[in-house]
């Protein structure tokens, strides 16, 4: 996942450029971004009051609507394209918008992640982390192995057969989970409290460091000629290891942070420095080998269980209105509607795959885990989105060499499908009310909490 900090890195060129280039640079992306932003928020008003659907559909469409391959690449007047695809060696770049917006739009991402932390129950967490595991797991090992086995069957595996780089790699692209549109989701319905909300985000942060383990594997088999187990063991170990450590020290040293930053006579200290440390904590998450946004996730869940984190809550909600629909947009920008066109039927099919393999293999370890039909439904349904984790891998693998222009495209397609799909069906099966969890799992975990009050009196 090293390539990703690669991709998200500023080129040195911005730094070395004269004052009218930077001047320039700075001009573009103002425009950008207002227009962006007055786009997103026209589009949710619309969307949520006639068309009665979460904001984050409308976002994600009007970014494709205005994005590189459509109305943004084009001139108006002899004036534009205001989104045009970034050049490299002569090239177009793998990420079609400039460094400096997706780098924003990465911020939206850990921003998000880490306000969806302050708002998950700590207890509800650690209490269905076993429940989740068990998700996490069906929701790699089903759609790892449905996409190896149809990219064989298509004849897109380069005559390698199952063990081909190809193949390979699509079983790893469809192990992807996107937590940033689900969570948004479950925000807006005010949900992540839920059973079923708080084992989704649960599992999609073990999903993550699973499907690293599988990208590991599978990029290592293809470009590296003396990969062995030892490296796999080394990375799994790194990016477990830290995650449990950060996510440790952030609960031990919360009540100690919170009693400090008592003394500041600041008030937006108080959300200033937990930001800075959400923001240090998803540098070093990506460091270390982990997508930057679990450590985000993990600081924003230590603070969860002190008053702080909930001061902290309530002051970003304008951070959080200004660079979340910047993240939303951007990814719809990244679509490119006319690479969908090569293997069509393919892609189809893989998005179906893809749709069902989560459904059923994060679904069904719910089912066995204490939720009924309807709380397993809305669990499959939550890990479905591939979001801008996929989008990441494809272009892994298409700078690596390991697939073409054809499996890219089909990548697009299924990410695009599942992201847009996803919303839609998880609104209406919140909103159709009744507990997920089975009744004699529920009676125990009444119990269990009129245990623990009885015991605080």
């Amino acid at each position: 996942m090293g390539e990703i900090f690669n991709i998200l890195t500023v080129p040195l060129s911005l730094f070395q450029a004269g004052a009218g280039e930077i001047s320039e640079i700075l001009i573009v992306l103002l425009i950008q971004v207002a227009i962006i932003l007055a786009a997103a928020k026209i589009a949710g008003e619309l969307a949520t009051r006639f068309l009665k659907i979460p904001a984050v559909l409308a976002e994600l469409g009007v970014g494709v609507a205005i994005g590189p391959f459509a109305l943004g690449g084009m001139s108006f007047f002899g004036v534009g394209p205001l989104f045009p695809v970034p050049i490299v060696d002569g090239k177009p770049a793998l990420i079609p918008v400039g460094n400096e917006l997706f780098a924003l739009a990465q911020i939206g991402s850990v921003v998000l992640l880490f306000a969806i932390g302050l708002e998950t129950n700590l207890r509800q967490f650690l209490k269905y982390a076993g429940p989740a595991t068990a998700v996490a797991l069906g929701g790699v090992l089903l759609p790892f192995a449905l996409g190896v086995s149809a990219t064989v069957l298509f004849g897109f595996d380069g005559g390698g057969g199952w063990t081909s780089p190809q193949a390979l790699f699509m079983g790893a692209i469809l192990t992807a989970t996107s937590v940033g549109i689900t969570a948004r989701v479950l925000a807006d319905l005010h949900r992540l409290d839920d059973p079923e909300g708080v084992t989704i985000i649960a599992a999609a942060v073990v999903d993550d460091v699973l499907g690293i383990m599988v990208l590991t594997v599978v990029v290592g088999i293809s470009t590296v000629d003396d990969f062995t187990l030892g490296t796999l063991g080394w990375i799994s170990f790194k990016a477990i290891g830290f995650w449990l450590a950060l996510t440790v020290v952030g609960i031990l040293i919360a009540p100690y942070l919170e009693k400090v930053l008592e003394k500041f006579s600041s008030t937006s200290a108080l959300m200033c420095i937990p930001l800075a440390l959400a923001l240090l904590a998803a540098g070093l998450a990506e460091y270390f080998g982990l997508a930057f946004i679990i450590g985000a996730f993990s600081i924003g869940l230590a603070l969860s269980t002190t008053r702080l984190g909930h001061l902290v809550e309530a002051a970003m909600l304008g951070i959080v209105d200004f660079l979340v629909p910047v993240f939303f947009v951007v990814m719809g920008m990244l679509v490119d509607v006319p690479a969908m066109q090569s293997g069509i039927v393919f892609g189809l099919v893989i998005s179906v795959l893809a749709i069902f393999s989560k459904v059923v293999g994060s679904g069904g370890p719910a089912l066995a885990s204490g939720f009924n039909m309807r709380g397993s439904a809305r669990i499959g349904v939550g890990m479905m989105p591939r979001g801008e984790v996929a989008l990441i891998i494809a272009g892994i693998g298409l700078s690596a060499g390991i697939i073409g222009q054809d499996l890219f495209g089909v990548s697009i397609l299924m990410t695009v499908l599942t992201t847009l799909i996803a919303p839609t069906i998880l609104v209406p099966l919140f909103r159709s009310g009744g507990s997920g969890v089975r009744r004699i799992a529920r009676e125990e975990q009444e119990q269990a909490t009129a245990i623990a009050e009885g015991a605080e009196d």
